[in-house]
């Protein structure tokens, strides 16, 4: 009886002892339109008005070249990124295109025509869309369905893309002729993706891609539907991008055959000889063009995040005149249809996307677009410092260090931005987030590219695939470390933040090293791998497998049940602010509807912002606008910043 009473007292003093269940969240909602916040205090005006000239900072992408001469360009006047026509260098931009969603992927066609995609509500279920020189436009696809990757013949008439429908991981490849009639000419497996069309029409290159590390090519036969496999491997090639020579003997494409990196490879269709064009440089070629008569070629290398543009004569392989360019990301090369221009986008750390030319005989660079930066400063703008930390494994993480000036003896709190992905790069372009925390918050910024990410090599590429995922969140890990031993920030004060898979990251990061951290801000990020996996669009699902694991493997479900941040939310002590978008098909709302629930029923303070219009990013302005005033209102509360800047 004794041992009886005594066993229960202990019983009793340990249930003493213990921590009271945490109380339930009172959860204080507003809908403002299609904005629906959560635990988000009413912002202060002096928020809106400060962000205001960040939030109005405008750019401009170069889509290609025009009929007339001009350019056509993605830019944004009012809530959503439309088409404009530039006629010449500084003039005006003449909008083509006016819809509430942004448009996307415009190609000017050589009959005169416009191809564009749309979708709805960042649904990102895109349509193709055909615009005539009257302004006409006509819906080439039906409701319901995806449709991505267009080509078409020489002339233009006939048109070829790929086509999925809901439900379904598998792409058909359907071709519209020159009547207008439509019909699939290949019933695909898996990603297919037609690459280019033959300057006979005759065959069409397609690529499969089954991961970053692999994709199949092959030669599409239109008439009979005969496949032919281009350059057989046992081994695991990537290959990107594609185009036929003039003459249509022979293909260029990007591949990383026999290689760490990423080159320029030109194929001889008829003995199957292959020659590298880009040379042996240790950087990845990640973009490409060819002027319609063969004479010039130009091509990107990501040197370290950074653009170089290279001009050289396609036939004789002897350089050109090389444009000077400020440092910062060169995308979108098309050469004018007379082969005297190569136009392209170009981005800074200190100035937005702009549309530039390339005149390649008589070596004049000019600058087509000037977009507003909302009345900043670009000479006042920070621009980052590249720098390497030492990793747990001795590896070193590149990463881009933006720093506030502090007067002397001061440190800045720190804000550490990890991308998307994972097979991605943070590259040196303008970006308001990082500019505004600089100089109005004072925060440094730090956006590192940890193991993983693209542009340093396939085997830097696959260091975190599968059951090795953890080893990059141990590279925040180590920067946080490394933040220790810099004498102006203050490593008691550091916020992670990411998008996406950069989600995963931040929640993985805040599960990890909550008690080194302040607060942690996530928008549409993975919290369960097995539930992600589960509930992704059927298209991506098989990707994503590739890429993160198989859930249905014993072995790899076992390591997602260790990693995922649903299953160690209890180890998150500091302040969360959550972002989703009602309509996102790759990363789905009930990814952060279940990590929400979960933190706020262990009393973890959780903001919640969700956007019934939105996918998986935000491309409104409005909700953009709204994104950064509760970014500016989380960051300066658990930084300890002033209220109100």
């Amino acid at each position: 009886m004794k041992k009886l009473l005594a066993a229960s007292a202990a019983i009793l003093a340990l249930a003493a002892a213990a921590p009271a269940p945490a109380p339930a969240q009172t959860v204080e909602r507003r809908e403002i339109g299609n904005q629906i916040l959560e635990n988000v205090p009413v912002a202060p005006a002096s928020i809106r008005e400060g962000l205001a000239k960040y939030q109005n900072a405008r750019a401009a992408g170069f889509d290609d070249w025009a009929q007339n001469g001009g350019m056509i360009i993605t830019t944004r006047f009012g809530n959503t990124n439309q088409l404009h026509v530039v006629a010449a260098p500084g003039a005006a931009r003449e909008q083509i295109t006016f819809y509430d969603e942004p448009v996307a992927e415009a190609h000017a066609l050589p009959n005169g025509q416009i191809l564009f995609a749309k979708d709805t509500g960042g649904d990102e279920w895109f349509q193709l869309f055909l615009r005539s020189a009257d302004g006409k436009t006509v819906q080439l696809t039906e409701p319901g369905t995806r449709n991505q990757s267009p080509v078409w013949t020489k002339d233009g008439s006939v048109l070829v893309w790929s086509r999925a429908v809901k439900g379904s991981a598998d792409f058909d490849v359907l071709m519209r002729d020159a009547s207008g009639a439509t019909k699939v000419i290949h019933k695909g497996q898996g990603q297919v993706s037609p690459v280019a069309v033959s300057p006979d029409g005759k065959t069409v290159l397609l690529a499969r891609y089954f991961s970053i590390n692999e994709t199949k090519v092959w030669l599409l036969d239109v008439a009979t539907g005969k496949l032919t496999e281009l350059n057989p491997s046992k081994t695991k090639i990537a290959y990107s991008r594609g185009i036929f020579t003039p003459d249509g003997k022979g293909l260029l494409m990007l591949s990383d055959e026999g290689s760490d990196f990423t080159r320029l490879v030109q194929f001889d269709l008829a003995t199957g000889g292959k020659v590298i064009l880009s040379g042996e440089r240790p950087w990845d070629i990640e973009d490409f063009s060819l002027s319609d008569d063969g004479r010039v070629l130009a091509y990107v290398v990501n040197e370290d995040g950074y653009s170089k543009l290279v001009v050289q004569d396609f036939r004789t392989r002897r350089a050109l005149p090389q444009p000077a360019l400020p440092a910062g990301v060169v995308s979108g090369l098309a050469f004018s249809p007379d082969g005297s221009k190569l136009g392209f986008s170009l981005a800074t750390p200190t100035a937005a996307s702009d549309a530039w030319s390339w005149g390649v005989m008589d070596g004049k660079l000019e600058r087509w677009t000037a977009s507003e930066l909302g009345g900043l400063d670009p000479k006042a703008l920070a621009t980052p410092e590249l720098v390497r930390y030492p990793s747990f494994d001795k590896r070193s993480i590149p990463a881009f260090v933006y720093k506030p000036k502090l007067a002397a003896g001061q440190k800045a709190p720190v804000i550490i931005d990890i991308h998307g992905g994972p097979e991605g790069q943070s590259r040196p372009t303008f970006n308001a987030f990082h500019q505004h925390s600089v100089a109005e918050l004072g925060a440094a910024v730090i956006v590192t590219n940890v193991r993983g990410s693209t542009g340093y090599g396939k085997a830097y590429q696959n260091l975190d695939n599968a059951e090795k995922r953890e080893d990059s969140v141990k590279d925040i890990g180590a920067l946080l470390d490394w933040i220790k031993t810099q004498p102006d920030l203050d490593p008691s004060r550091v916020v992670v933040y990411g998008q996406s898979y950069g989600g995963y990251m931040s929640l993985a990061v805040m599960t990890r090293y909550s008690d080194r951290m302040a607060g942690g801000i996530e928008r549409y990020g993975i919290s369960n791998f097995v539930s992600f996996l589960q509930n992704t669009e059927a298209y991506r699902r098989d990707l994503r497998r590739a890429e993160y694991g198989d859930e249905r493997d014993p072995k790899m479900l076992k390591a997602f049940e260790t990693i995922s941040p649903m299953n160690n939310v209890g180890n998150i002590t500091k302040p969360m602010l959550v972002m989703q978008g009602w309509n996102d098909p790759r990363v789905p709302k009930s990814e952060s509807d279940q990590v929400v629930a979960k933190l706020r029923a262990q009393g973890v303070e959780t903001w919640y912002v969700q956007f019934k219009d939105e996918g998986h990013g935000f491309l409104k302005k409005a909700n953009n606008d709204r994104r950064r005033e509760v970014e500016t209102q989380f960051l300066q509360k658990v930084l300890g910043l002033p209220a109100g800047k």
